[in-house]
């Protein structure tokens, strides 16, 4: 078959979930002896286009956030043009085509420019907001603007798939259809790696983009709190982002600037040797659609602590005391308290941890996923 994957990052160049998740998908479809095209925008210098299996395509170029780290409408529309375009002039190459619902509108572009055509359209979903959500992150006219192109594209695709049972919920309520749930877990690069013991002197680490949506302005007084039990715990921040400086002040302002380290970007090999010595992993966001950070951890023994929320389906990752807690609000001192218990733990939960991530990988695994993908397909021709 001749199948095209769209999304407007691609991995390693952008090193988000997303960018994993759509990269092992077409390089699933292509390892079976497909034909892949992803489409993309121009992220790379010349001559310096990553190795894939697949066939790279650039359709736009142009920079996707604005500087707080929210995606901007420009580029939206930008790369749903270039979407459109592509696809409009290949509409008949194509058996499949997967196309993710972030941005909306590149489902929507996509749609359009099928029409007519028997290609079998595949709407995937790495999250799924509310209105409420979608006006707190994007203001109150285009978030509602927003919520209602989901609303409109969630009904166009042949066929939906999720990231998480926790957005496949609400997707199956606004649809009445249930999409293929993902399995995303053995996405993560330490499976294989023999798991070694936490650093001593403890330390808590974060990984992920300082953004708002992303909390880890909380971590200093988080790291304050837990101190009051284990007076040698550090903290170590991996990743860049406009939230840098605030989080700067707020280790200074928690008398904490001392045992906080802000690392910026590190090459994966440290970023490995990173996770896999901390003690726990500690991620306050307010949302995730999948959370595969904290599959990353689990993956070397590294416990997590995530924050209960409506927008968090990391949550749904944490057995309570088998791989990490979850907190119940984001308070300090809630925060803290599971950051305490997840080092007292020790080695004990470490163990839990990785028996879990090796029983997730197997039920919860890219390539079964792309077996459901087929098999719907085959049901619908």
């Amino acid at each position: 078959m001749r199948i095209a994957i769209i999304y407007d990052s691609f991995f390693p160049t952008n090193t988000g979930g997303g960018e994993r998740v759509y990269r092992r998908i077409g390089e699933s479809f292509a390892n079976r002896g497909h034909a892949v095209d992803y489409l993309t925008r121009l992220q790379w210098s010349p001559g310096d286009e990553p190795q894939t299996t697949m066939r790279l395509v650039p359709v736009w170029s142009g920079e996707i956030y604005d500087a707080t780290g929210v995606r901007t409408t420009s580029s939206a529309l930008g790369f749903a043009f270039g979407v459109f375009r592509q696809l409009r002039a290949a509409r008949k190459d194509y058996d499949v085509v997967v196309a993710s619902a972030l941005p909306v509108l590149t489902l929507l572009a996509a749609r359009f420019a099928l029409i007519g055509t028997d290609v079998f359209l595949i709407g995937d979903w790495l999250e799924f907001w509310r209105a409420r959500k979608w006006r707190q992150y994007a203001g109150v006219v285009s978030g509602s603007i927003a919520f209602a192109l989901q609303s409109v594209a969630v009904k166009v695709a042949r066929l939906n798939t999720a990231n998480s049972r926790f957005t496949a919920d609400r997707i199956e309520l606004a649809t009445g259809e249930s999409p293929v749930v993902l399995g995303l877990v053995d996405l993560t690069s330490g499976g294989e790696m023999t798991p070694v013991l936490a650093s001593a002197p403890p330390y808590m680490v974060f990984v992920g983009r300082l953004i708002p949506d992303k909390r880890g302005v909380l971590l200093p007084e988080v790291l304050r709190v837990a101190r009051n039990s284990f007076p040698d715990l550090r903290l170590v921040i991996v990743g860049v982002g406009p939230e840098q400086d605030h989080i700067v002040d707020a280790a200074r302002m928690a008398g904490v600037s001392e045992h906080t380290v802000l690392l910026g970007r590190v090459s994966d090999d440290e970023l490995h040797t990173i996770v896999a010595r901390a003690a726990v992993l500690v991620n306050p966001s307010v949302r995730e659609g999948f959370g595969l950070v904290v599959a990353e951890a689990a993956s070397f023994g590294v416990p997590s602590v995530v924050v209960a929320g409506e927008d968090n389906a990391s949550v749904d990752l944490i057995e309570e005391g088998i791989n990490g807690f979850v907190a119940g609000d984001s308070g300090a001192e809630t925060i803290g308290g599971a950051v305490i218990d997840a080092v007292s733990a020790g080695d004990r939960l470490r163990e839990t941890t990785r028996e879990w991530f090796e029983g997730a990988r197997v039920e919860s695994g890219i390539e079964a996923s792309v077996d459901a993908i087929l098999a719907r397909y085959s049901m619908a021709r």
